[in-house]
């Protein structure tokens, strides 16, 4: 087990290195980032002196190793628009989309879940019908229109929830509702699957025959096996989850770093922009690398690979 997590984790660090370069690179070929802070209107002088103040004028890789070299002692340098550290910027904008994130996830999860067990324990029951209904549903509906339909019922009409804001846990709810439920089909889906071929497999068979008991079967042997996809994909959605939480936060007027990624790219703050999609990909492969070790520990199968 410690050699799979020792290789797993030397992937994870060679992925991150990867991803950090080809971040930092995208930015300066999408142009040069001296216009971009100088402004249209900006003559050939003030580019120039805008390019050799911020270090633009020197090459590529010798800034991106003092940017790499910057950033593992956590120093982003200072945003260009809120004139303030990028590291300050992100760390109290992060809690709220982390609370969004995990809240989304285990949303989807708590519901995704036992509905795909349950159609696939009664497939073709109306149950199975309502689970593939919402799963269906869940795919088509636009985030930015469900999300939209949830403050017209619930904060305007009804007037339950708050519309916007994250002063209390209540301001959480409709987010997550729309966060999660983006997630939610395709683990409803693949828990379904996943349980309808386990079901027929010939341990379970064996099992029922020693006379085991039915909720034995199913918790122990059927679902701990058919669960191990759902955790790989549960840790992917919840990378997708904080990376595309900008049209959730947006919505709510939750402003934590999604909807900052939203104000640094129209505002070409390429410091923030550069450690936001750092801080988005290490998230992601941090929970890759721990869906890893989970299905490992599930399947020991899975530590030779």
């Amino acid at each position: 087990m410690l050699r799979f997590i020792l290789k797993r984790l030397g992937l994870a660090i060679l992925v991150a290195f990867t991803v950090s370069f080809i971040s930092f690179s995208l930015l300066f070929l999408a142009g040069d980032p001296a216009i971009a802070i100088a402004g249209e209107n900006a003559n050939a002088e003030d580019i120039a002196a805008i390019r050799e103040l911020y270090g633009f004028d020197r090459p590529m890789l010798v800034q991106y190793a003092e940017w790499l070299w910057n950033a593992l002692r956590f120093d982003f340098g200072q945003s260009y628009y809120f004139r303030l550290p990028v590291a300050d910027l992100i760390a109290e904008r992060l809690s709220v989309t982390m609370t969004l994130g995990v809240c989304g996830i285990l949303f989807a999860l708590l519901t995704a879940v036992p509905l795909g067990v349950i159609a696939a324990i009664r497939p073709n029951s109306l149950i199975d019908r309502i689970a593939l209904f919402l799963s269906v549903a869940g795919q088509a509906m636009p985030s930015f229109w469900f999300g939209l339909i949830l403050i017209v019922v619930f904060a305007i009409q009804l007037g339950w929830l708050p519309a916007s804001g994250a002063s209390s846990w209540r301001h959480f709810i409709m987010p997550t509702v729309v966060l999660g439920y983006y997630a939610m089909p395709a683990i409803m889906r693949l828990t379904r699957a996943g349980m309808l071929e386990v079901l027929s497999a010939d341990y379970i068979r064996t099992a029922r025959a020693k006379g085991a008991s039915e909720g034995r079967v199913m918790f122990k042997h059927a679902l701990r096996n058919a669960i191990i996809p759902v955790v790989s994909l549960a840790a992917v959605q919840m990378g997708f989850m904080l990376g595309g939480s900008i049209v959730v936060e947006s919505i709510f007027a939750l402003h934590g770093a999604g909807f900052l990624a939203w104000e640094s790219i129209g505002r070409n703050d390429l410091p923030t922009v550069q450690a936001l999609i750092l801080v988005f990909a290490l998230f992601y492969i941090i929970f890759t690398f721990l869906a890893d070790v989970l299905n490992a520990w599930l399947d020991p199968r899975m530590r030779s690979s």
